[in-house]
C-alpha cells in the first residue's frame, strides 16, 4: 500500500509542475489584469492555431492525471485503516 502511496503523489507533484508550466504557456485571452496595464493591445481576431488546440488537449489530459491521483490519495487515506 505504501508503494501506491508513493507513486501517487510522486505523480501529483509532476503534474502539478507541469500542469502549472501548461497554463502558463497559454496566450492570454484578454480581460485580464494585463489589460488594465495595457498589455491586451495585440490580440488576433483569428481562430487558435492548431498549436494551441493541442496545448489545451495536452492540458485537459494533464489536468485530468492531476486530479485522479488526488482522488486516488483520498481514497487511500479514507480506507487504508
Amino acid at each position: 500500500m505504501d508503494a501506491v502511496r508513493i507513486v501517487l503523489q510522486v505523480l501529483l507533484v509532476l503534474s502539478s509542475l507541469v500542469l502549472t508550466l501548461f497554463i502558463l504557456l497559454h496566450k492570454g485571452k484578454g480581460g485580464g489584469l494585463s489589460d488594465m496595464f495595457g498589455g491586451g493591445m495585440s490580440t488576433s481576431l483569428g481562430g487558435s492555431s492548431v498549436a494551441e488546440r493541442n496545448l489545451d488537449r495536452f492540458t485537459v489530459g494533464v489536468a485530468l492525471v492531476w486530479a485522479a491521483s488526488i482522488i486516488g490519495l483520498g481514497l487511500l487515506a479514507r480506507f487504508a485503516s
